[in-house]
């Protein structure tokens, strides 16, 4: 069978849906509404940004929540709340967005890159102990591709040695743990709702905690100092205007009411797409253990094969089926390294830059014929690639 970027004809030419999806009746009233109030400022008196962290912290399984920029100031913002700065290390997993050590430099600390789990690309429990020192105060797991993190070791291991925990919940929202809410899981969990998340306001984050007086702390970083009830001119403590708009949430907070039926959605299709691969040649990354509810925002795939990773991208891309190549190791990134970071060795985050592609959100969305197409496309161009990639 002749591939497409070769001139075959392609397996899919129809498109995939768009993200995000146009605004729902319920986005379109709340919008309009905060827009005819000209309340559009977290502290202009409306109600919208209120009511998503009420919402957030109560489907988080906490009391408590701060609604931000985005979700590397959230994860800043939560990181400095629990005392964590100059002096201090930080863990972060090697397969992970960028952002998740850059927060820690904000914070001025210096992240730790330690390998994931080689099964499930999960930060590994292991590999956090063997590189803990006298100068860690914190991890950040990070709730991968929507999969939650295997916890519990994690916070056991934290619990011994007196850590924070700071859950990077930016692609897992609505994710379950052990049938416990993720964000809840730690001291503190950060969602984000930049444009290509679960639920998008463009650009935005929450920040969610159990304790009150890390709440205070996180609430004043991120609403230039001020202390709760205190006054508008006082500024008990150095913080900055870290603030979400009434404009924004009210984007958000309708979504959560059909976020969990996206994400059935995501994992039927997800489950499509795993019964018809072709198992010998490509598999789904396994969930991590103890996952309840994996809120599939990528369906990450292994190749088991020897491929050409380029030319693999690229002829799926011909084939209508595009596919991300997925993140660098963080510890080969010499912006990190050069600002601070300390890389352990990464085996296994190497591993999945070499072996491991994206499906992306959007084409989860679809229906059940794109699985079809996914696994078909795959089928093919391995095929065609095992004769190697065209001069």
């Amino acid at each position: 069978m002749t591939l497409a970027i070769d001139g075959g004809t392609p397996v899919r030419t129809a498109p995939w849906p768009a993200w995000p999806p146009p605004m729902d009746h319920a986005q379109r009233a709340l919008v309009t509404a905060v827009l005819d109030s000209g309340q559009w400022g977290a502290t202009q008196g409306g109600q919208a940004c209120a009511d998503l962290v009420a919402a957030f912290a109560r489907r988080s399984g906490v009391e408590h929540g701060v609604a931000v920029g985005n979700a590397t100031l959230g994860l800043f913002a939560a990181l400095r709340g629990l005392g964590v700065g100059p002096g201090d290390e930080v863990i972060v997993p090697a397969y992970t967005f960028v952002a998740t050590a850059t927060a820690v430099l904000l914070a001025g600390a210096t992240p730790v890159i330690v390998d994931v789990d080689a099964t499930d690309l999960h930060l590994s429990p292991p590999q956090v102990e063997a590189a803990l020192t006298p100068r860690t105060a914190a991890i950040v797991p990070v709730h991968l591709a929507g999969s939650p993190a295997d916890m519990d070791p994690l916070n056991a291991l934290a619990a011994r040695r007196g850590l924070a925990v700071v859950e990077d919940a930016a692609q897992a929202h609505g994710a379950a743990y052990r049938d416990r809410p993720v964000g809840g899981l730690g001291d503190a969990g950060v969602y984000s709702f930049q444009s290509s998340k679960a639920m998008t306001a463009g650009e935005g984050g929450l920040i969610v905690c159990r304790d009150g007086e890390v709440h205070e702390a996180v609430w004043s970083l991120c609403n230039v100092g001020r202390a709760l009830d205190g006054a508008w001119y006082g500024h008990p403590r150095a913080g900055w205007n870290l603030r979400l708009t009434e404009i924004q949430a009210a984007l958000l907070l309708p979504w959560l009411d059909r976020l969990d039926d996206e994400i059935d959605r995501r994992n039927t299709f997800a489950a499509a797409v795993e019964r018809d691969l072709p198992e010998d040649r490509v598999s789904v990354v396994p969930q991590p253990p103890g996952t309840t509810r994996d809120s599939r925002h990528l369906l990450m795939l292994r190749v088991h094969v020897p491929f050409d990773r380029p030319f693999l991208l690229a002829a799926m891309a011909a084939e209508g089926v595009p596919l991300d190549g997925g993140y660098p190791p963080l510890g080969t990134m010499p912006a990190l390294t050069e600002a601070g970071a300390r890389p352990e060795p990464c085996p296994s985050a190497e591993a999945a830059a070499r072996d491991v592609l994206w499906v992306r959100q959007p084409m989860l969305m679809d229906d059940l014929t794109g699985a079809a197409h996914i696994a078909e496309a795959l089928a093919k161009v391995l095929a065609g690639a095992a004769r190697g990639p065209r001069p």
